[in-house]
Formats: structure tokens, sequence, C-alpha cells
């Protein structure tokens, strides 16, 4: 069977590889996968299931329900002052950002996103024959807006910017955001900002850079905050002849995101977040005080992932070892072209993370001879 080249442009996820590993070993300590240890409260279950009762399984206008749309765009009126000239519903995160990048991108276009970054935005750019051209966030995984400047050239079509940060836990500064704004506004790029976790902040109110710049693309969704993953259901906002594009890609590829979803997704938008964020939090500082005496790492501001430096060999070798003590985490170069680094998703319940620390740090101690 012939296949086709394009196919072949999107490796497999080691995350997933991690995943299906840690199904095989007996009671892991897993700390690798990003999905949170929650669920849909009680008054969004009764809200799925007056939706079945109702018969509300049926198609969905492709840019999903206005109920929803409102409370989207409500949103980021109340809490940023932002009014976006368009709204639709996706199914998912990834469902938004394969629609946007083929409204966007042409063959030999280039793309700039963040060093290390959640491997999708180059997979989807390499599909499409675009470049992905990188800034490096390290050490502290903040941009360096002049490092973005310098990689901008007649060919660039977007910047992308994750925060908070999936791997880092990092969360852009509103400085470093305003810097970046002014950028795009200097040379008319559009800006897509991937917004999933923008719940989960610990040390600073939620931002967003669409405050500082209107030509944004603004990517949300419900996995993270509303522990409802599986349940594929996310969100764009920005320049109304972008989203309209989108939506006619969607028509014609996701249709349209589950219906049962978008009523969930009603009810949790005007949901309190504020216990769990505290809990979280919590489990953050357990991940981080824990393990920063033994790894050189950046505290997390946001998300729910620390990216420590591997302690001896590279990050593929540690997380090797790691595994074969029952400890998934996912090796750096997933994230990087640097094996420098693993992270560590702290989406779990604190005991389970206290057995992770202590065999990570017995690690750490103790490295095989070789690395000695």
């Amino acid at each position: 069977m012939r296949l086709s080249n394009r196919a072949s442009a999107i490796k497999i996820s080691g995350i997933r590889r991690v995943f299906e590993l840690g199904a095989t070993i007996k009671d892991p300590i897993d700390l690798s996968i990003g999905q949170p240890d929650f669920s849909i409260p009680e008054i969004a279950k009764a809200e799925a299931h007056r939706a079945i009762d109702e018969g509300f399984t049926r198609y969905t206008l492709t840019q999903g329900i206005p109920a929803l749309r409102g409370k989207v765009a409500e949103h980021y009126v109340n809490h940023y002052g932002v009014n976006p000239e368009e709204v639709m519903i996706t199914a998912g995160v990834a469902g938004g950002v394969l629609t946007a990048f083929f409204a966007l991108l042409e063959e030999g276009d280039e793309i700039i996103i963040p060093e290390p970054a959640f491997m999708i935005y180059e997979h989807w750019a390499n599909f499409l024959g675009a470049k992905a051209k990188k800034y490096d966030t390290y050490p502290d995984f903040q941009p360096r807006p002049e490092d973005i400047e310098k990689l901008i050239t007649p060919k660039t079509r977007l910047i992308l910017i994750l925060s908070p940060s999936n791997p880092t836990g990092s969360v852009i500064s509103e400085d470093n955001l305003k810097q970046i704004a002014a950028i795009a506004v200097k040379h008319d790029i559009l800006i897509i900002s991937d917004e999933i976790y923008e719940r989960f902040c610990y040390d600073s109110e939620p931002t967003t850079i669409s405050k500082f710049y209107k030509n944004v693309l603004i990517m949300g969704g419900f996995s993270k905050f509303a522990g409802m993953p599986g349940m594929r259901l996310g969100f764009a906002l920005g320049p109304k002849d972008l989203i309209m594009e989108m939506r006619k890609i969607q028509q014609f590829s996701f249709v349209c995101a589950p219906s049962v979803s978008q009523r969930i997704g009603t009810v949790m938008m005007d949901y309190d977040f504020a216990p769990t964020l505290a809990r979280y939090r919590t489990k953050r500082d357990i991940i981080f005080n824990g393990l920063k005496d033994r790894f050189k790492m950046t505290k997390p501001a946001g998300a729910f992932y620390a990216f420590p430096e591997a302690p001896w060999g590279t990050s593929t070798q540690f997380v090797e070892f790691a595994i074969k003590n029952k400890v998934l985490v996912i090796p750096g170069k997933e994230f990087s072209e640097r094996d420098t680094h693993f992270r560590i998703s702290f989406a779990t319940e604190d005991c389970i993370l206290k057995k992770g620390i202590d065999i990570l740090n017995s690690l750490a101690d103790n490295p095989p001879a070789e690395f000695k």
C-alpha cells in the first residue's frame, strides 16, 4: 500500500508511547499524561443527562451552539475587556489548530513557535509543507521578544505563544506580552495564543495578549479546567475572516464539536474554579519543593507541569531509568530539539506525587556507574 508523504511528516507521539507502556507496568507512578485528576462536577453531569434525555445528540451548527459561543465571548469580555469579532466552538484545541493551519498556511510559509513546545504545531506545519522556526526560551522559559523578531521574514505567517505552557508550566509576563504584541503590530503578523491552561495560573491573575493586539486568534478549551479531555470541546476567538474560513474547514472535517459536550460547556464556563486552582497550587508546591534541591528547575507558574533538567545523562536516558523504577515521565526531546529536560505532570493524587518525588530524588543521588 502506498501512503502519502504528508503522513510521514507526522511522528508518533512519545507521550502516547509512555501512556501505553504504563498500561503494562504493575502499579506505575504515572506522572506522564497531561490530563486532570478530576472529572466534570455533578451539575455538569446533570446537564449531560438532560441533554441526552432531550435527544440533544444530533449535529449542531458547525460554529457551535449560540449559548456556548455567547458564554465564551462573555468570559473574555468580563475578565479581560476583550470583545472578539467572532467565536466558534471546535473539536478540542487540536481541532482548532488543524482548522486554523489549514486556513492560513501554504507550502513554503513559515511559522514562529517556542522552543520547547507541545509538538502538534510543528507537526501540522510540516504536514502542510510549512516550516516551523523556533525561538529559544531556555533556561527560564520566558520568550525574549528580540529573538522572535529576528526570525521574522516575508514568509512569516504567524507567531505562536503558549501561556501557560505545556511542557514548561511557564506563564509569559505581561511586559513580554506587550513587547511581543508591539512586534506583531510592527510587522502586521497574526498571533495564535494557545490558552488552554488559562485558568491554571498560580502566582498571578490570568491574562491574554489579545488585550494588547487585535490580530490574535485565541485557542482555548475545556479539557483541562473542566476535567473533560475525552469529550473534545474547544473554542477559537479572533478575526472574523479567519474564523469564517476555519468554520468552513470544520464543516468538511469534524462537522461540529460533540453536541452533548457543548451543553456541558455552557455549565462549566460559569463554574467556580477557585477550589480546584488552590488544590493544584498545592500540587505545584509539592513537586517543586520536593525536587528543587536535587534538580535544576524553574518553578512552574501555571498549567500542571514541571520541566526539570535531567541530573545526569540525557533526558531520554534518565527517563528510561525512571520508567524501570515505575515512574512514568516524558523525555524533553518530545517537545524540544534538546534532550536535556523531562516533563512531569503533577495532575495526580498528592500521595502519588510524593512517591514519585522520592524515587526521582533517589535516582538523582544514585546514578548508574557510567554517569558518575
